[in-house]
């Protein structure tokens, strides 16, 4: 019988037929850029209300331009930071969980076992950022995609490699529970 390689006393890949641990590899969320004109108004309009701030002819004006300053920054900003906030990518020595919503959560799940295809899109905009959007499919459930991912090159090959990872131990474990029929 052999003994399992380890890395500080901790196993590096478990015994054949033994559950392998789920370990987080990453958890992310979409690229920021996509918050770049939320901020360009955020500063426009803090510029704006102070310049006009105490400059308009009538006194109940200063608080209907603090009541329009904050309606656009509601909306230009505050609302897309949560939706971006609200939206994470995780993956794990198993699967890949891509959730959104603050609230109710919706959470779309793609397993490293049953294997997957990986497609990577980058438009010039995402090239220029270093980011693309990931579609993952198995071809038996909706696939999963995962949009604006920073740093898209790296992702895509720990994605492959974990695919290849939870084939060797597949193939380990089938391997060794035909040795046990024997």
């Amino acid at each position: 019988m052999t003994q399992p390689v380890t890395l500080g006393g901790r196993p590096l890949m478990p015994p054949p037929g033994a559950p392998a641990e789920e370990l987080l590899i990453a958890r992310f969320r979409g690229h920021a850029r996509r918050l770049f004109w939320s901020a360009v108004v955020l500063i426009a309009t803090f510029g704006a209300t102070a310049y006009f701030y105490g400059n308009l002819p009538a006194g109940f004006e200063d608080w209907m331009l603090l009541a329009a300053a904050g309606v656009v920054i509601l909306v230009a900003a505050v609302i897309p930071f949560l939706v971006w906030y609200s939206r994470t990518m995780t993956i794990t020595t198993r699967r890949v969980i891509a959730a959104q919503g603050l609230g109710a959560r919706n959470r779309r799940e793609m397993s490293h076992a049953r294997g997957y295809t990986i497609s990577v899109r980058r438009g010039p905009l995402q090239r220029m950022w270093g980011c693309g959007t990931i579609t993952l499919s198995n071809g038996v459930d909706a696939p999963v995609r995962l949009p604006n991912v920073p740093n898209v090159t790296l992702v895509h090959e720990t994605l492959a490699d974990q695919i290849e990872v939870g084939q060797i131990l597949a193939h380990r474990d089938a391997q060794a529970s035909g040795d046990d029929l024997s």
